[in-house]
C-alpha cells in the first residue's frame, strides 16, 4: 500500500482493556495512522457520530454495550469497514459479528503485524470501491452497483451489503458464469490466505444471498460448485 494512503487514514479503535489499548493505539500511531481510543461500545459510537472514520477496530466484549450491539448500531447509519476483535472462539459469536455488518474477526490473541495485513488489505479495497463509474442505463430487473456506497440496489431498493460482501459480489460479477476458487477469492477479496478453518468468505455468501433475496433480486445468485469454489449465475443458490 502506497505510505501516503497509510498515513491519512483515521481509525477508531474501541477496546476496554487498557493495556491492549494503548498498545494498539501506539502502535498503530507509529504504523503512520491516526487513532482515536475509545474504551467501550458507547464513547466509540459517540466517536463515530462526530466524525469520519476509515476503519473502526472493535473488541466483542465491551463494558455497557457490547461490541455486537454497537456495531449494529453503527451500521444503521454507516458503511464504514469493521474489524471486530475477539477472545470467544464460537463460530456462533463470528457469524453474528457478519450478521450485524463486520467486515472481518481478528481472533486474539493477534500480533500487530497480522492486525496492519488486515487493515491495509480493508483500505485497499476501500480505495478501490470508492474509484466512482460513468452512469450507465441498466435493464430492467438488473443490479446497479454503486461502489462510493460499497452497495447494490434493485430498482430503489438498497441492499445494505458491507464494503467486503459488495467487494465480493463485485467480483463474482465481473466474472459471471465462471467459477472462482477459494483460495482466488480469499486472495483477491480478503487479501489473504485461504485457509480450510477460515469461515469468512462462507458467512459473506451467506449475507450476499440473504440481502439480495430480501431486496427481490432473483435473476442470478451466488451458487456453491462443490469442491471448485463460487459462480455467480442463473439458478437457485445451493
Amino acid at each position: 500500500m502506497h505510505p501516503e494512503a497509510i498515513h491519512t487514514s483515521s481509525i477508531l479503535a474501541i477496546e476496554d482493556d487498557p493495556v491492549l489499548g494503548a498498545y494498539l493505539h501506539d502502535e498503530l500511531q507509529r504504523g503512520g495512522f491516526n487513532v482515536t481510543w475509545c474504551r467501550n461500545g458507547l464513547e466509540g459510537l459517540e466517536a463515530a457520530g462526530r466524525q469520519v472514520f476509515d476503519l473502526v477496530l472493535m473488541d466483542i466484549l465491551l463494558p455497557g454495550l457490547n461490541g455486537l450491539d454497537a456495531l449494529a448500531s453503527l451500521r444503521r447509519h454507516s458503511a464504514t469497514p469493521v474489524i471486530l476483535m475477539s477472545a470467544l472462539g464460537a463460530e456462533a459469536d463470528r457469524i453474528t459479528g457478519f450478521e450485524r455488518g463486520a467486515d472481518d474477526y481478528l481472533p486474539k490473541p493477534f500480533s500487530f503485524a497480522e492486525l496492519r495485513v488486515r487493515i491495509e488489505a480493508i483500505l485497499r479495497r476501500v480505495a478501490f470501491e470508492r474509484r466512482g463509474k460513468a452512469p450507465t442505463e441498466l435493464p430492467a430487473g438488473a443490479l446497479r452497483f454503486d461502489e462510493q456506497l460499497s452497495d447494490v440496489c434493485l430498482a430503489e431498493a438498497w441492499a445494505g451489503l458491507t464494503p467486503s460482501e459488495y467487494r465480493l459480489l463485485d467480483t463474482l460479477c465481473r466474472s459471471q458464469d465462471e467459477v472462482l476458487s477459494k483460495p482466488f477469492l480469499y486472495r483477491q477479496v480478503l487479501q489473504r490466505a485461504y485457509s480450510r478453518h477460515d469461515r469468512s468468505l462462507d458467512m459473506h455468501v451467506s449475507q450476499i444471498r440473504r440481502k439480495l433475496k430480501a431486496i427481490g433480486y432473483h435473476e442470478r445468485q451466488v451458487r456453491t460448485v462443490w469442491g471448485k469454489g463460487y459462480v455467480f449465475s442463473a439458478g437457485e443458490a445451493d
